[in-house]
Formats: C-alpha cells, sequence, structure tokens
C-alpha cells in the first residue's frame, strides 16, 4: 500500500515540499494529495478539507494505513525509521547529529526570513531583496546566519559530493525552500552557497516540485505580498 501525501500549492507550500522532495528524491512510492489554497479560516474549503484528515488541519498530513502524521520533520524522521536502508539522514552518527541540528535550527529559526520573503517559486523580486535587506536588519542578520551555516557545513565535507553531508539527505531537502528564496529575491550570498543553491536547484524532486510549481498558474492573494496580480 503507497502512502498518500497531503500538500498545498507547489508555489507557495515550503512545508509540503520538504518531505515530497524527500520521497521523490529516494523514489519512495506516494500518491499526492492536492489542496489548494485558499484561506486558513475555519470555514475555508481548504481548511475543512484537511479537518476532514487531520485534526491540525494543515499540510503537509502523511497517512500510512490508518496513521496520520503531521508536520514536515514528522514525516520526514517516520520515513527515515520505516526505509532505514536508504539512509534519509547521514549514516555517520555524528554527521547525523549535527543534521538533525541544522534541520531543527530551520525548523524553528529564521522567522524574519519566513516574513518579509515568502517562497513564490514563479516569481522574481530582486527590487523587492533589495528593500527588505536595506529595511529590515534581522533579515539581513538571518541571511548572514545562514550564509555562514551552510558554508561551514559545506566547507567541512572530506569528499567532493555536493550536498551538505556528502550525499543528499533530509537537511538539504529542508534548506531547498530558503535556498529558492535567495534566488528568487537576487540575495548575493557567498561562492559557495551560491554554487550549492544551483545544485539545489536541479536536484532530482527539487527540480520536479520548482517545474510542477511553475506549471501552476495561480494566484493565491495572500501568499503574494508583493503582487497584486500573475
Amino acid at each position: 500500500m503507497k502512502y498518500t501525501l497531503y500538500i498545498g500549492n507547489k508555489n507557495y507550500s515550503t512545508w509540503s515540499m520538504r518531505p515530497w522532495v524527500v520521497m521523490k528524491y529516494f523514489d519512495i512510492p506516494f500518491n499526492e494529495k492536492l489542496v489548494k489554497f485558499d484561506s486558513f479560516a475555519d470555514d475555508s474549503l481548504f481548511k475543512k478539507t484537511m479537518l476532514a484528515v487531520s485534526k491540525y488541519g494543515t499540510v503537509p498530513i502523511l497517512i500510512d494505513g490508518d496513521l496520520v502524521i503531521s508536520d514536515s520533520l514528522a514525516i520526514c524522521e517516520y520515513l527515515a525509521e520505516k526505509h532505514g536502508d536508504l539512509a534519509l539522514w547521514p549514516a555517520d552518527p555524528k554527521k547525523r547529529a549535527i543534521a538533525r541540528s541544522l534541520v531543527a535550527k530551520m525548523h524553528s529559526g529564521f522567522q524574519a526570513i519566513r516574513t518579509y520573503l515568502p517562497m513564490n517559486i514563479e516569481a522574481e523580486f530582486p527590487q523587492v531583496g533589495q528593500i527588505i535587506l536595506r529595511d529590515h536588519l534581522e533579515v539581513k542578520k538571518e541571511i548572514m546566519f545562514l550564509d555562514d551555516l551552510l558554508s561551514s557545513s559545506l566547507a567541512s565535507k572530506k569528499s567532493s559530493c555536493d550536498y551538505l553531508f556528502g550525499n543528499f539527505s533530509i537537511a538539504d531537502a529542508f534548506y531547498a525552500p530558503l535556498c529558492l528564496r535567495l534566488k528568487n529575491y537576487h540575495i548575493a550570498t557567498s561562492s559557495s552557497v551560491s554554487n550549492y543553491i544551483d545544485i539545489i536547484c536541479n536536484t532530482k524532486g527539487i527540480k520536479d516540485w520548482i517545474n510542477e510549481a511553475l506549471q501552476e498558474r495561480s494566484f493565491v492573494a495572500m501568499d503574494e505580498p508583493y503582487r497584486l496580480q500573475r
């Protein structure tokens, strides 16, 4: 029996993106259920649909038989346990601990980036990016910290592999939406992070997500702080 993964719009939904990319990259079969955003109000179609699936009323949701799992990280941890042969986390215990630390930081941090640089895959905002950096010091500080965090991990590898811990892992999937934000808002980064962003955008699963986001051709006003229309 295949898993079922409920997700939101690919153009906007960073949390949906993370487990979807992990499952695509590692060839874990699943049925996709796309529930488009309209509003998060209790009477919205999105909320009514998701509350019928889970009491959390959010995406992503993974269904495995009678098991319902909410939250990107919880889903990925479950998949890592179910598919231990696929090495969703780094095999080395020390690397695995550091990778989990990075993911935990991403999962609970970078609030300013989330607020002022929301993911919008089909749009590019070079001027908005510069205005945000000019007017919001907290965003600039978070981007500097993010660059240092990723650069340090990339520099510490003892292999020529392209990802944060050698081979692609959950950590890369979790930082992919932040990379897309930096790209689409034309935020300057160090050369190592810039190269990493290029690699991420051409990675199996991530490239698929980007291409499918570009095909959605939707416009959800609540997710569009910088555009009045497509």
